[in-house]
């Protein structure tokens, strides 16, 4: 594990300066709003940053997804006028999923009937952790049962997993229950997203690809705001599953902060600006 990951690592540092690299990694971003203060006009100013990007940044493509609470889902639907920017809801009782099963379900079929098509939920950990796995297994599967075509991310909150073996069987066992990618964190949680449980994980996809053919995506998320770090997550995805991952379709990296950072650092190799964005 740490030769890879140190390789990635080394590697990583030659595309720094490699501009298509850096607007790819902003293809790839979830763009986050899930604060508490949250509210329907500030989703909408939101939105519109996101509608009005071309206007300020015409050199870079546009985010992947914006991800924002399930009750929000009809504001971005009815907002989100830029092409190719899926909407994405946390969901199922996120951050902590300590509530009833047919309240995540429910929760995730509303938000998924106000147009949502990505959902991201979080494992119970608690009883993943007590080695109830059928219980945890079979709450994700009735959980993406309910939605239809969206396309359900499974967050394994891997920094209160124990051990490189429970983020494996974490991963795996979210994989066979119906995940479309699998995510390293909320954010919420201390240590977030870590280069070893990237590699555990992305070997689980690996593992999976082999077995099955079936391309499972990846999400790193939690604590990743400069280009460097991003670069790093890049890397072993390239490295492990290699180059036909790096697309929005099976990599995403979730970091808000991240955004205006590799704004910052296009803009400055398009146009020799060395001036800090913050435009998120």
């Amino acid at each position: 594990m740490k030769e890879v990951i140190d390789n990635s690592i080394n590697t990583s540092k030659n595309e720094l300066d490699n501009k298509e690299v850096l607007k790819l990694l902003f293809n790839c971003i979830d763009l986050t709003s899930l604060y508490t203060e949250d509210s329907s006009d500030s989703i909408r100013d939101f939105v519109d940053k996101v509608n009005d990007l071309p206007k300020h940044f015409n050199y870079v493509p546009q985010v992947a997804a914006m991800c924002v609470y399930p009750v929000f889902a009809p504001v971005l639907k009815g907002a989100l006028k830029a092409e190719g920017v899926n909407i994405a809801v946390v969901s199922a009782g996120f951050p902590s999923s300590q509530t009833f099963t047919d309240v995540k379900k429910l929760e995730t079929q509303r938000a998924v009937d106000f147009g949502a098509n990505e959902i991201d939920i979080v494992i119970s950990v608690g009883e993943f952790q007590e080695g109830n796995y059928e219980f945890v297994g079979e709450e994700i599967h009735q959980i993406k049962s309910v939605m239809k075509d969206a396309h359900l991310k499974v967050i394994l909150e891997s920094g209160t997993l124990k051990d490189m073996e429970e983020i494996w069987l974490a991963s795996m066992l979210s994989i066979e229950s119906g995940a479309d990618f699998i995510k390293t964190s909320t954010g919420k949680q201390q240590p977030a997203a870590t280069f070893e449980a990237a590699y555990v994980m992305l070997n689980a996809i690996k593992h999976h690809h082999e077995k099955t053919g079936k391309k499972i995506g990846f999400k790193p998320a939690g604590g990743i705001s400069t280009p460097e770090d991003a670069l790093i997550y890049y890397q072993l995805v390239k490295d492990i599953l290699g180059e036909e991952w790096l697309n929005n379709k099976l990599f995403r990296i979730g970091a808000s902060r991240l955004a205006n950072n590799l704004l910052t650092k296009i803009q400055e190799l398009e146009t020799g600006k060395q001036e800090e964005v913050k435009y998120f």
